[in-house]
């Protein structure tokens, strides 16, 4: 089946996991998780009807790349060769673009009630991304865990870097400033004024971003919206971050990446909330093409990509 565009096809595919007390409904647009529910609470924000998510801005659930974060300039030499992407956040590229990952239609296939595969072929040039790549997600929901297993093949020598983007919101609907969030990180990468990193490296604690101990995030930052290095070793056994709601529901996330964005969703609008839900994105360093002192998000043929992300949810007992 070839993939589908943006204007060809506005019924967009859906695709419901079941494993006990939870559930997970998954779209074949954008790989996006369109909602996730314990018990009937819903963990991640998102939208009723999938045809909303052809026009959101916030990425909502999405599996956001070629390049997850943003790349500044909105270009990046490899090889010799200047590669000019299409900005889309000022003069930066943000997400892969407006051709990116979250913007295509995907094959989808349900392998069991657990599991989930969803699969797309980005040609050679799109969004001014060297290569043709294919990707492929697989979602298995065995509660009470929901793992991410995200692969990339390219034909030739391309960036990759990808990040999962749901609004982790553990059912409370007042939003996320009372959430305490722990990070498995003291220290986070030094931003210019456009949110871009250049290879500076911040210890977390001197400007009260101090998260490596449970901290309400509304006391900490109200616009928080860093990249957090993990010192775990890339050990997916390792939990990278914990995040407790005062309902007593807590999530407890586990990745092979680097580090992670955290954003508390400042700038959610309508029809949802500032502070609604927030992202816990793991990825490769932002603008890593750019800043060699950054571990390399290159990936070739012989060296394809891969991730994995999962999430683990328990409630306190009364």
């Amino acid at each position: 089946m070839m993939n589908k565009s943006r204007t060809d096809c506005t019924d967009i595919p859906v695709i419901v996991l079941q494993d006990g007390d939870m559930r997970v409904s998954l779209l074949g647009y954008g790989a996006i998780t369109q909602g996730w529910w314990y018990k009937g609470q819903p963990l991640i924000l998102g939208y009723d009807d999938p045809t909303e998510y052809l026009n959101d801005p916030f990425y909502l659930g999405a599996l956001v790349g070629r390049v997850a974060n943003r790349i500044g300039g909105a270009g990046f030499d490899l090889d010799g060769t200047h590669h000019a992407l299409i900005a889309n956040e000022g003069s930066n590229t943000l997400h892969g673009g407006h051709e990116g990952l979250s913007r295509q239609f995907w094959q989808d296939e349900q392998l069991s009630p657990r599991e989930a595969v969803l699969v797309h072929v980005s040609p050679h040039g799109v969004g001014g991304f060297p290569g043709a790549v294919r990707f492929e997600v697989r979602v298995r929901l065995e509660f009470p865990r929901l793992t991410y297993s995200i692969s990339a093949w390219p034909d030739r020598p391309t960036p990759i870097s990808i990040a999962q983007h749901n609004y982790y919101t553990l059912g409370s609907a007042q939003g996320i400033s009372e959430h305490r969030l722990q990070l498995a990180s003291d220290r986070h990468l030094e931003l210019d004024d456009q949110g871009i990193p250049h290879g500076g490296i911040v210890d977390s604690a001197s400007v009260g971003l101090d998260f490596s101990a449970s901290q309400p995030i509304g006391q900490v930052a109200t616009d928080l919206d860093h990249f957090f290095l993990f010192g775990t070793g890339g050990k997916v056994a390792q939990p990278v971050a914990t995040l407790a709601a005062p309902s007593g529901l807590t999530m407890t996330v586990h990745s092979d990446q680097p580090g992670a964005q955290v954003y508390s969703a400042a700038h959610l609008s309508a029809p949802f909330a500032p502070h609604a839900g927030v992202c816990i994105e793991p990825s490769g360093y932002p603008n890593a093409p750019n800043v060699p002192a950054f571990p390399s998000i290159i990936c070739t043929p012989d060296k394809p990509y891969h991730q994995t992300l999962m999430l683990e949810i328990s409630e306190a007992v009364a």
